[in-house]
């Protein structure tokens, strides 16, 4: 603490105390100086104080105006990332389902290439050996190869023959040139069985117009080949019919013209007969013998004429025996001609039948001429044999047995059809018409090939008829 005023001025002289006086003035002064400026200081800083919490309330608010604002950024960023979200998920649904299509498109197209009737095949063009990629079950089953002994193989490797070298050819150049092929070609299967197909093979490229695939298809035209040929066949068949028709008007003609001569022939044979009666016994013979081949002869144009007639068939009481044996009275000179020897071995007590005597007659002439061109290629066949007897209690059989060359398997089923023959000059005509000939008859006609040698001709008749006018 500081000693009061008034005890320094008592001790010390005026000037000293004035000059203490000025001193503590001046201390003093600058004790309110330092508390002046230390107010100013203090208001100072109150006032920066003031400043920096107004400028503290004004960041807070500034800040609290940017959390809102980034409050509501951050709302719409989230907004923004569920609508992108949603976009995506959207995008990857639709991808999904794009992606299932395609599947489902591909298996469809599968399943469609693996169930088409024709074959279809994939060769890798890029590779010089045109190798086969993919083939489709009916590949398979329309050639016979399995799917081992095709992928992976040369396509032209599995026509294995030479028919065809021409043509593989003719597909590889024009393959290699850039060009689609189509064309008929003739194959054989794994098991040599041949058949026809339509081949077809276009181009598949890639987005830079190169060749990658060639695609096949082979459409089997097997069937369609044999129906046009059936066709071709048939329209033959109509030719033909239509030059048996002119035929027979020709030789019915003809058979009217011969019958002329002949009966000019008997006449003269006749009389000279009668001229020479009783004398010139080897000239009568001669003559005889005349009159009987030629009364042969025009009983042969009479019969001749009858057949191409259109005339309702007649019906009547048969005995089968005598029809047959009277029939081989009629082939026998033929028969002789051809040294040939025929047997003829009836059952006794066999019913009778009721047929058309021409048209029956017509169908053993057919057989027994048949049976004599059959053994004519071997001397050793000179026997033919004909059979009657009881097939059941209500059918009798007849049998016509040579002893030549038989009948070809192959040609078995079709031996009784339309214009079918083995001759070179045939007409295919007589085995067909003696068929319907026996079922008009309500029988059968068949053959079968025997155990040594030749071939049988046999047809069954009915002993009773249940309709005759069904039959005719």
């Amino acid at each position: 603490m500081k000693k009061p005023l008034l005890k320094k001025i008592s001790r010390i002289s005026q000037e000293e105390q004035i000059r203490l006086l000025t001193k503590d003035l001046n201390i003093i002064k600058k004790q309110l100086k330092r508390g002046v400026n230390r107010e100013k200081i203090a208001k100072e800083k109150f006032r920066g104080e003031v400043s920096q919490g107004v400028d503290r309330e004004q960041q807070g608010a500034d800040r609290e105006k940017l959390g809102a604002g980034r409050e509501k950024i951050a709302e719409e960023l989230s907004r923004l990332q569920s609508d992108e979200i949603v976009l995506k998920d959207g995008q990857l649904r639709e991808g999904v389902d794009r992606e299932k299509l395609a599947e489902e498109q591909i298996h469809i197209r599968t399943k469609a290439m693996e169930s088409t009737f024709d074959g279809i095949f994939i060769i890798d063009a890029l590779k010089p050996d045109f190798r086969i990629i993919y083939a489709n079950p009916s590949f398979y089953a329309l050639t016979g190869f399995t799917k081992k002994e095709v992928i992976g193989k040369n396509y032209f490797l599995l026509y294995g023959n030479t028919e065809n070298s021409l043509l593989v050819k003719e597909i590889k150049q024009t393959l290699l040139q850039g060009k689609i092929f189509q064309g008929e070609m003739l194959h054989h299967k794994k098991n040599g069985e041949k058949f026809w197909s339509l081949l077809r093979i276009t181009l598949v490229r890639d987005k830079d117009g190169t060749i990658t695939h060639y695609v096949g298809n082979k459409t089997d035209m097997t069937l369609m080949k044999q129906r046009n040929l059936e066709i071709e066949v048939q329209r033959e068949e109509l030719l033909h019919v239509t030059r048996v028709g002119k035929l027979a008007e020709f030789v019915s003609s003809l058979a009217h013209e011969i019958s002329q001569p002949l009966t000019a022939i008997l006449s003269y044979a006749q009389a000279a007969q009668r001229m020479y009666a009783g004398r010139e016994p080897q000239l009568q013979e001669i003559l005889q013998y005349i009159i009987n081949d030629d009364q042969r002869a025009a009983e042969v144009i009479r019969r001749l004429r009858y057949l191409l007639k259109k005339t309702k068939p007649s019906f009547e009481q048969l005995d089968i025996n005598v029809l047959i044996n009277d029939t081989i009275t009629l082939m026998m000179p033929h028969i002789t001609a051809k040294n040939k020897v025929i047997k003829f071995e009836p059952s006794a007590n066999l019913p009778s039948v009721q047929g058309d005597r021409i048209q029956l007659q017509q169908v053993l002439l057919n057989l027994i001429s048949n049976s004599l061109e059959a053994m004519e290629l071997n001397d050793d066949a000179r026997d033919l044999l004909i059979k009657t007897s009881f097939k059941d209690a209500d059918t009798l059989l007849v049998e016509v047995k040579d002893s030549g060359c038989g009948v070809p398997e192959e040609n078995m089923k079709k031996l009784f059809g339309h214009f079918f023959t083995n001759k070179p000059d045939g007409l295919g005509m007589g085995l067909s018409i003696s068929r319907s000939i026996v079922e008009a008859h309500g029988g059968l006609l068949e053959a079968k090939n025997n155990t040594d040698r030749g071939a049988t001709f046999y047809f069954t008749l009915p002993i009773i008829l249940k309709n005759d006018n069904e039959q005719c």
